[in-house]
């Protein structure tokens, strides 16, 4: 088969979602091919195709526009079926317009499947599979179906009667998606995020020290709760346990993140490490006991995966697919969002399990995420998922 996969970009170096499963996907024999608006990493696994630009200047804005519907005279018959489409659904000829140019190089492709990468996606492109008599589909992973839908309510109700099949990460985004008026039209499917076990793989002995050596892997965005984060372990510094916590990841909150560490008086006790790569983040959760990930909204998370292989003690928030990524009690533990006191209390509970109990925590934690995480189930599952 030949699947478009639209992203907002080419695949960073941590989106390891994407690649593995066009990896797995090429592996069979399919043919997938990117569409995107930019590809700041020069990602080459695949076909890349940019989207049309955009210019500041209407003149060139104009002259774009034109050139691009010229090249899409041999795809008229698409073109005029999609318009029609679009007509039915109320929206207007300018906007009309700026969709067929937007939405161009969809339209040059014969393709046996669209497939959105996120919910956000789709919204101005919901008939361009249709125009093309081609199957789409559409994967919720977090914010486009737990965030994004507050702000603009309804969005996705024209969605449901359109899309050919719909992948979800978690049972819990599986649920949002039917709170937002998804009927079961057509199969849900759900596939979780994996990991390469065979690289995140727990050292044989984990290292105990007298100093608590803390670890979260995030994006530095509010929904990540990394200021309730600060908060608790505030909590535990006036208490006098003695801890580093690393905070690995780049974003817009870092200033903010800064100005709370300041204030809590934790100069001393937290690291900020900025982006590293894959192998730098290994090493950094080799030296590290516990991880953390006290989100406030998340549609799974790799990074706990992650951590799990490698043999932490993970304590997460229930905030969507976190508690569907641990087994509270069993493989770590799972606590109310935005409660930094019980977060405090949850790290203390940690540090005085016994050594064996504190194995038993993080064996089925490495066999859980090695039987059931893996990057092989996932490829096979993507395959099965393209099928009839």
């Amino acid at each position: 088969m030949k699947i478009g996969l639209i992203l907002p970009s080419g695949p960073g170096y941590t989106e390891t979602f994407f690649r593995s499963k066009i990896e797995g996907l090429q592996k069979t024999g399919h043919q997938v091919i990117i569409f995107c608006t930019n590809n700041p990493e020069n990602f080459n696994d695949c076909p890349v195709i940019l989207l049309p630009k955009k210019s500041h200047s209407i003149v060139w804005q104009v002259f774009y526009m034109m050139l691009e519907y010229l090249k899409l005279l041999p795809y008229f018959k698409t073109i005029i079926h999609y318009v029609l489409l679009e007509r039915q659904d109320g929206t207007t000829w300018s906007r009309i317009f700026k969709r067929i140019y937007n939405n161009a190089p969809m339209f040059k492709h014969e393709l046996d499947w669209l497939h959105f990468g996120f919910g956000t996606l789709v919204m101005d492109c919901q008939n361009v599979a249709a125009a093309s008599n081609t199957k789409m589909a559409v994967s919720f992973r977090g914010f486009d179906i737990g965030v994004y839908p507050i702000k603009h309510p309804n969005c996705y109700l024209k969605l449901w009667d359109k899309v050919s099949k719909i992948h979800v990460i978690s049972d819990d985004i599986a649920q949002l998606v039917y709170d937002q008026g998804f009927k079961g039209q057509v199969p849900m499917v759900k596939i979780t995020p994996a990991i390469n076990t065979s690289y995140f793989l727990a050292p044989e002995q984990k290292n105990e020290s007298d100093l608590l050596k803390i670890v979260t892997v995030a994006r530095l965005h509010w929904k990540k709760g990394l200021d309730y984060t600060l908060q608790a372990l505030s909590k535990l510094k006036k208490e006098g346990v003695l801890f580093e916590y690393t905070i690995i990841g780049e974003g817009f909150e870092e200033e903010a993140l800064r100005f709370a560490v300041y204030q809590l008086g934790l100069k001393e006790q937290v690291v900020f490490k900025g982006k590293l790569d894959p192998k730098d983040v290994k090493k950094e959760l080799v030296k590290s006991h516990v991880y953390l990930q006290y989100s406030v909204q998340e549609g799974f998370c790799n990074a706990v995966l992650e951590a799990q292989a490698m043999g932490l003690l993970c304590i997460v928030s229930d905030a969507e697919g976190l508690a569907e990524n641990i087994l509270d009690g069993q493989t770590g533990w799972v606590i109310p969002m935005r409660q930094p006191d019980l977060l405090a209390s949850k790290i203390k509970d940690t540090l005085s399990l016994s050594k064996t109990e504190k194995q038993q925590i993080r064996d089925a934690a490495k066999f859980r995420v090695q039987q059931h995480f893996n990057i092989e189930k996932q490829q096979i599952e993507f395959i099965e998922f393209y099928k009839e």
